[in-house]
């Protein structure tokens, strides 16, 4: 099931990376910059509770479809991350955690499924906490201005990125907590 509705939303993740880096090479005014790449942002990371919604309601469910979702989340969040990076907006040490974390979980993942223990680390709630923070840190770092002159979008960023680290770490090792017996298994 390659071209299924919740599957061309997913791709709509991966497509929109250059879209959204490119925002910031269009030579706009800042704040039409940030504006456009915290609207389009916010509407693909939603794809991804549409295309599991849909998935779900359509009965077109694939394991093509598992691969690829998360892949495309963690595609979205690492690239938006380098942009903030690179304007400066988020530190490079949070951009490091997240995403050595995403690569090492994925890693792991991927060795639990081959020696066929990979409900030891099957996604958990403390994950998808992590996930929430990050979707929700990101778009405010994008946008980096004030919100009816009550919110400051860069500091409440700046906060929810590094909370986002801290879960991330918390949930780095609660996975290899729970793949730890395994491991010791397969290490003797």
């Amino acid at each position: 099931m390659f071209f299924t509705i919740p599957t061309i939303l997913t791709w709509t993740r991966i497509v929109a990376i250059p879209l959204i880096v490119g925002v910031f090479y269009l030579g706009l005014a800042h704040p039409v910059q940030n504006l456009i790449a915290t609207a389009m942002f916010i509407t693909f990371a939603l794809t991804d509770w549409l295309d599991g919604y849909l998935a779900r309601k359509l009965n077109q469910t694939s394991s093509f479809g598992a691969f690829l979702d998360p892949v495309a989340d963690k595609f979205l969040v690492c690239a938006s991350l380098l942009v903030l990076v690179h304007l400066q907006r988020a530190d490079v040490f949070v951009a490091l955690i997240i995403i050595g974390r995403e690569i090492a979980i994925s890693a792991l993942r991927e060795w639990m499924a081959q020696i066929g223990a990979s409900k030891s680390v099957a996604v958990h709630m403390l994950g998808k906490v992590k996930t929430t923070v990050q979707m929700i840190a990101i778009p405010f770092l994008l946008f980096d201005g004030s919100i009816l002159g009550l919110i400051d979008t860069g500091l409440w960023g700046t906060w929810l990125i590094w909370l986002s680290a801290i879960l991330t770490v918390w949930s780095m090792v609660y996975y290899l907590q729970k793949a730890l017996p395994e491991i010791r298994k397969r290490v003797k």
